[in-house]
């Protein structure tokens, strides 16, 4: 789930780390990812909605026809939904929807 852009961001943490510099893009960067990982994996309600969190994400992009979880009484905790719409809303610089559905075709083939 957002693989693409999170080794793009990787390679960044790498230059930097190579050439001793920290830019700010890098920090505001760093910001956002603890902010959409909050949201994903519901640290709000102590991970409660993790993995339901997730399978949402899964389901947007097309991987999943649903967030079911093993146990039918998990799902998103109350309130997650929106914190997921809003770091997809502010960070879609993040998401890596354009390279999934350029691919989903071929890769659920």
């Amino acid at each position: 789930m957002w693989t693409k852009h999170a080794v793009e961001l990787l390679e960044k943490v790498r230059q930097c780390r190579e050439h001793r510099e920290l830019t700010a893009d890098l920090l505001a960067r760093s910001a956002e990812v603890t902010d959409s990982n909050a949201a994903l994996f519901d640290a709000r309600n102590n991970f409660a909605g993790c993995i339901a969190g997730l399978h949402e994400i899964l389901r947007r992009q097309g991987f999943l026809e649903g967030r079911w979880c093993l146990d039918p009484n998990e799902d998103v905790s109350p309130g997650q939904i929106e914190e997921i719409d809003r770091v997809c809303t502010c960070y879609p610089h993040l998401s890596d929807d354009a390279f999934v559905s350029n691919n989903l075709e071929r890769w659920l083939r």
